[in-house]
């Protein structure tokens, strides 16, 4: 008895143990990122909005040879500008300046401790960027949720909008049709549980269809960082605010009222879509179908060019650079 007793209790610890060494190394990162570093400076805007005074960061990458346009990059939720470092030094190589904003709760921009978000608000805030660096008209690119944003931007805002891009954009459907509410105290109540394992759970299984390379860590630093911060109630929060405002402000009935020249980038094996959890296996399998919902957005822009890239899923950029910016070098050239 003593002897399968110590057994059991070897075994444990050798459980234990491979699950300590299997665990990432997390760095805590604060509220606004000071210990993050992103690939090019930061600068902040100040914004009065609902009664706060808040910070909004963006990144401006001037071109050595300036060819007289401007790219802006629009990120998604689970994500803030730094991921577009690459695409930025390329587009830079080629000419184009490049603005990369952190909306308002994201990234190293100010986290408010009340705020009702719509997606003409971030809009605003955005355009408020702009006016401030005296830029009149951009090629516009957004990605995940930033296709949302983008999206409001070129409707509120279309003699501003040369050139318009999406690159897997959530937003392509209306949720709310099959997908039960979720208040915001709920959507928040979640936000609290996360940490660095159900955040991979998620993005492997919406964003890289099962698989996992190294170079995504990189991108789970910021949100599994957070987590370990004595301010996560406060960025988990706006998280849930957001989640509320992608839910209940959809974009894809409007697809047909955008007017700029536009590119769309789809990754065939994207599966993300908001509450996909919460409801039936048979209804979770019509959600989230991006060789459907690229279709159709193509057939509501008219004139779009529609780049399907197979074998990829919801972050071409990161997933598979080259095949990402081939196609949109040869649109912002055209």
């Amino acid at each position: 008895m003593y002897a399968l007793t110590k057994s059991i209790f070897m075994c444990s610890l050798l459980i234990a143990s491979n699950a300590i060494a299997q665990q990432p190394a997390i760095t805590p990162y604060d509220i606004d990122l000071t210990n993050y570093q992103y690939p090019y400076p930061v600068q902040f805007i100040t914004l009065k909005i609902q009664g706060e005074t808040l910070k909004m960061a963006y990144m401006d990458v001037n071109p050595a040879n300036a060819n007289g346009n401007v790219v802006m990059l629009l990120h998604g939720k689970n994500f803030n500008g730094a991921y577009w470092g690459q695409t930025a030094q390329v587009l830079a190589e080629n000419g184009y300046r490049v603005i990369i904003p952190d909306q308002i709760g994201f990234g190293k921009s100010s986290k408010p401790l009340h705020i009702q978000y719509t997606f003409q608000l971030l809009c605003q805030n955005t355009k408020a960027i702009l006016d401030t660096l005296g830029i009149k008209k951009i090629y516009l690119l957004g990605h995940s949720m930033g296709g949302m944003v983008a999206t409001r931007f070129a409707l509120m805002y279309p003699e501003s909008v040369e050139k318009f891009i999406l690159e897997n954009p959530i937003g392509l459907e209306d949720w709310k049709v099959k997908v039960p509410y979720q208040s915001v105290d709920q959507w928040y109540q979640i936000e609290l549980k996360e940490d660095y394992y159900s955040f991979k759970k998620y993005e492997q299984e919406s964003y890289y269809h099962g698989t996992w390379k190294p170079e995504y860590e990189e991108l789970l630093k910021v949100e599994a960082g957070w987590t370990l911060d004595k301010n996560y109630a406060r960025i988990a929060w706006n998280s849930a605010l957001t989640y509320d405002m992608i839910y209940t402000q959809p974009v894809c009935y409007e697809f047909e009222n955008i007017k700029a020249p536009t590119l769309l980038i789809i990754g065939q094996l994207d599966r993300t879509a908001l509450g996909k959890n919460l409801v039936s296996e048979d209804v979770r399998k019509t959600l989230g179908n991006y060789p459907e919902l690229g279709k159709l957005t193509h057939e509501k822009i008219k004139g779009s060019l529609l780049v399907e890239l197979d074998g990829l899923g919801h972050v071409p950029h990161i997933e598979a650079f080259n095949r990402f910016i081939q196609p949109l070098l040869q649109f912002l050239k055209s």
